[in-house]
């Protein structure tokens, strides 16, 4: 994988707005939306599972994934084994999900963050790079 920042995106129809802002807000980098495409109402598997696959298989650096809550499409993208999804509600999380967990998917819920909170998460998530050191032997305990 290059140097260069790839994300895969994705939400479903509760995280729908926040994605369409973040795709948007993240132009300096290479992005692929996985959808959904409308406000309409979609189940956040169908969206979770290729952002994961995404990132798992190495075409993508980081994936962020929205939803109402977060919960559900953090619970999917942490089936994958090569996931560390992360559900992040404000710039610390996300640096210390980062930095301690070598978190590779953000979830950002968007019920309880405004669109400010959001952007300033993601930019503090793809900013910080993992500390390894003694989080790299936790993490290496993570997969089943």
């Amino acid at each position: 994988m290059s140097d260069k920042i790839s994300i895969a995106i994705g939400s479903d129809h509760a995280g729908f707005e926040y994605k369409e802002l973040l795709r948007e807000f993240l132009s300096a980098y290479e992005v692929k939306d996985f959808g959904t495409y409308s406000a309409e109402s979609a189940d956040y598997p169908d969206f979770a599972h290729p952002v994961a696959s995404a990132v798992e298989d190495g075409g993508f650096t980081l994936g962020i994934l929205v939803c109402g809550s977060a919960n559900g499409v953090a619970i999917t993208a942490n089936k994958h084994q090569g996931i560390r999804a992360a559900i992040c509600w404000t710039q610390e999380i996300a640096e210390l999900a980062r930095l301690h967990n070598n978190a590779n998917v953000l979830c950002i819920p968007a019920r309880f963050v405004s669109t400010d909170a959001a952007k300033a998460i993601t930019e503090k998530f793809i900013a910080t790079a993992f500390e390894g050191g003694r989080h790299a032997v936790r993490v290496g305990k993570m997969s089943c």
